[in-house]
């Protein structure tokens, strides 16, 4: 056997001392950035750099930068004059607790952060490597929109950006992160992604700024009024999660992360749990009341019954009346939608069917098993939903269900009336499992108002129509909404003791892990609008 021996290199071969400190200033500017006084700017505004960024969301020592040598080639308006490395743009992929994750970052102090061909192009190239190698994407965008001098090229940038948020959907997880303006056409990128997370005073969104407002409408509004992180955390739900500070933002970024699979083909992750499957759950029987008309809040149920009893919620400020959040049962990580008694008895209305339709899509997405909490009056009455559209945005609610594969539990805490409750993932439109209280009443409508529809001749024509009425009422209440009513017809599963449900939930997510559930073959389905 003949061995090869390779022919040693000649000097010339061989990168020069030279070469290597150049190559060494020029990653140190790239790390740097293009000047101090534009740091320090930045960090007088309570906002990081870039880098500083990348550096709390990945895992210490883990990004991969890529092309941090690009820079923009356009000739005009000055900009031939100011030819910054990275062009306003940090990319690469790093780990999340250990987790592949891609990640860009706008870098204001160059160019503002505004998009431009070669910087559009970057953010492309990292879209298309988080998808090819199914890692979530998270962008955190600090930017002044489109680089006006670039033109029309950093308007097709945009469309990009765009197509692939859109090819991506599903398919990746994809987190926006903002923490600067985002104002225009920009705002639609972080609107197409799964989760938008907002830091007070730093960031805002808007399509058309205040002094255009101003001028087009005559009204008067500051930034943050307009397009602030509270905005859009309580009033329009653009806004996911709003913060106090970036630290803590990208904190439950993390966090957020680590309770997602990377990709659509893949079961979220598992972690060992040392939180009795089997734990009693006392309190609930004290947190429910029995009176239907008596208020409470829900979320109280959820740390009872979630491992340790923690859970992170989605659009807390927006939509109150329903709970989305994610937790973990014995480790698994679900998606638990619930109504809240105590915003609006916990009613459903346009925004919380808006609300709970897309993360119902998400999770089901993401095959993230789903639990449904279930103690719901009905969808709220009244002109102005009527004339907003409730019946095609409760549909969306009803389609989310319907469309959605996961293992689906359902469990009637203590009302479920009329059409809400078909909603709410009753047994009829698919739940796997449909449980429910001791309490539980299961009806079209309250006992008091089906008495006074199917009565009313009676207790009109009653010498004491009170009187009547009440019995009327309690005669429909035995009859028809007794508590074991829905089990004798099939349509709940099982009636079981609250301080077992944790355990339930838990065996019932076991059973159903490996559940496999086909729709029919289509491109998509008209989901309402």
């Amino acid at each position: 056997m003949t061995t090869l021996t390779p022919a040693p290199l000649d000097d010339a071969a061989l990168p020069t001392h030279e070469g290597l400190a150049e190559l060494t200033r020029i990653k140190e500017e790239v790390r740097q950035g293009p000047d101090p006084a534009a740091t320090e700017r930045q960090h007088a505004k309570g906002k990081l750099t870039a880098r500083e960024r990348i550096d709390l969301l990945l895992d210490p020592d883990s990004f991969h930068e890529v092309e941090p040598l690009r820079r923009h080639r356009a000739t005009g308006f000055g900009l031939e004059h100011k030819r910054p490395y990275t062009d306003g743009v940090v990319t690469g992929w790093g780990t999340v607790h250990g987790r592949t994750v891609f990640v860009y970052a706008h870098d204001f102090r160059i160019f503002g952060g505004a998009l431009g061909e070669a910087h559009a192009a970057k953010i492309h190239k990292i879209m298309d490597m988080a998808i090819a190698a199914g890692a979530p994407l998270v962008s955190l965008n600090d930017g002044a929109g489109a680089r006006i001098q670039e033109g029309v090229s950093a308007l097709a940038g945009y469309g990009g950006i765009f197509e692939r948020n859109t090819r991506a959907s599903g398919v990746i997880p994809q987190i926006s992160v903002m923490l600067g303006p985002c104002a225009g056409g920009a705002a639609y990128s972080p609107a197409l992604t799964d989760f938008v997370f907002m830091v007070r005073t730093t960031s805002q969104m808007f399509i058309t700024g205040p002094d255009v407002v101003q001028a087009v409408t005559g009204e008067q509004i500051g930034h943050d009024g307009l397009g602030g992180a509270d905005v859009h955390g309580e009033t329009s739900g653009v806004a996911h999660f709003v913060h106090d500070d970036e630290r803590a933002c990208l904190e439950d970024v993390r966090y957020l992360l680590s309770l997602l699979p990377a990709n659509n083909r893949e079961l979220p992750p598992q972690v060992p749990c040392d939180d009795p499957g089997d734990r009693d759950g006392q309190a609930l029987l004290e947190i429910v009341p029995a009176d239907p008309g008596r208020s409470y809040d829900v979320r109280a149920v959820i740390e009872e019954i979630a491992d340790h009893g923690e859970y992170f919620e989605v659009h807390s400020g927006w939509a109150r009346n329903v709970v989305c959040a994610f937790a973990r049962l014995g480790g698994e990580t679900v998606g638990v939608v619930a109504n809240q008694p105590a915003a609006l008895a916990g009613v459903l209305d346009i925004h919380a069917s808006e609300k709970a339709a897309r993360f119902v899509q998400f999770c089901d997405a993401f095959n993230i098993p789903l639990v449904t909490l279930v103690d719901v009056p009905g969808f709220l009455p009244g002109v102005d939903q009527e004339h907003g559209g409730i019946i095609r945005h409760g549909a969306k609610l009803l389609y989310a269900y319907c469309n959605a594969t996961v293992p689906r539990i359902s469990v009637v805490l203590r009302k479920a009336y009329g059409g809400a409750y078909i909603v709410m993932d009753s047994r009829s439109i698919g739940a796997d499992l449909a449980l429910a209280w001791p309490g539980n009443e299961i009806a079209v409508m309250g006992a008091e108002g089906a008495a006074n529809v199917i009565f009313r001749r009676d207790i009109q024509a009653a010498d004491d129509p009170e009187e009547v009425r009440q019995q009327k009422i309690k005669e429909y209440r035995t009859q028809l909404m007794h508590p074991y009513y829905a089990a004798e017809r099939g349509l709940v599963d099982d009636v079981v003791d609250p301080r077992h449900t944790r355990r339930v939930l838990i065996d019932a997510l076991a059973m159903l892990r490996e559940k496999h559930a086909e729709l029919p073959s289509r491109k998509h389905g008209n989901q309402p609008q």
